[in-house]
């Protein structure tokens, strides 16, 4: 049974003020509990379903509190309209690290440039983890990855992608120019015939205002995903995730090749 002050302090978690205080966040699904379980994330507190609990208790570290809920406890406690079993209250993971300018060299990695929706940023990461991209920095106007809506929109990807907040302007501008930096503008040299790099960084902008003008002048490499047929007329743009979706694919397609 959950205590009246234990769902209390879960709905106090919807808020980042409340998440970033105790350094916490809250995850629900089967799926998701069990990837961050298993990737090693340390569970402060699991509540579950019976069926659920006798299952898997053995997953949760001993030090964990676990409480055993009907499922009217569990739904009055989620954040979710259908509750899927279990929910548990996670530490965050310590990202405060960008990697060091070696690892540039090497890798692919997604930046993000005030991404507000929730569902965009969730949907992001797990494109992330698809592609193989197991970092994405993000500006300081970006939506909290730690947020119960990115977290569910992730589906268990942010088990695997780290997600680091940084001053994004200062970031690129102290990178070795040698590394290549993305961006998708509508001035940019068409994708499909431009000659993309296996490493650098790609820069995703804001749902309404795209790449912000500070971040633009950084670019070295403007990319656009054109609409087709060109002279036709079309939408005015794509969703945020949609297009990164198409821009990782072309990355890997290219280095793959």
């Amino acid at each position: 049974m959950i205590s009246k002050n234990q769902q209390k302090y879960i709905s106090s978690l919807e808020l980042k003020k409340n998440r970033k205080k105790d350094n916490v966040f809250v995850a629900e699904g089967f799926k998701i509990i069990e990837e961050l379980l298993h990737a090693g994330f340390r569970a402060k507190m699991i509540v579950g379903c019976e069926e659920w609990m006798s299952q898997h208790q053995a997953l949760c570290p001993k030090d964990s509190t676990l409480i055993n809920v009907t499922e009217d406890e569990l739904r009055k406690t989620s954040f979710l309209q259908h509750p899927q079993q279990v929910l548990g209250v996670f530490e965050m993971p310590d990202n405060d690290t960008i990697p060091d300018a070696d690892w540039f060299r090497k890798n692919l990695c997604i930046a993000l440039d005030g991404v507000q929706d929730p569902g965009n940023l969730g949907t992001i990461i797990r494109i992330a983890d698809w592609f193989g991209i197991d970092t994405i920095i993000c500006s300081q106007t970006t939506a909290d990855a730690y947020a119960p809506k990115v977290v569910q929109a992730t589906m268990g990807s942010i088990s695997r992608v780290k997600i680091i907040y940084t001053d994004l302007v200062e970031f690129l501008k102290g990178l070795d120019r040698k590394i290549p930096i993305y961006g998708t503008l509508l001035d940019g040299d068409n994708i499909y015939s431009s000659q993309l790099s296996s490493n650098g960084i790609i820069v995703m902008g804001n749902e309404g205002n795209g790449i912000s003008p500070a971040i633009r002048e950084l670019v070295n490499h403007r990319l656009l995903i054109p609409s087709y047929p060109p002279e036709r007329e079309t939408a005015e743009s794509l969703n945020v995730a949609i297009a990164t979706a198409i821009t990782v694919a072309e990355f890997r397609r290219i280095s793959k090749a």
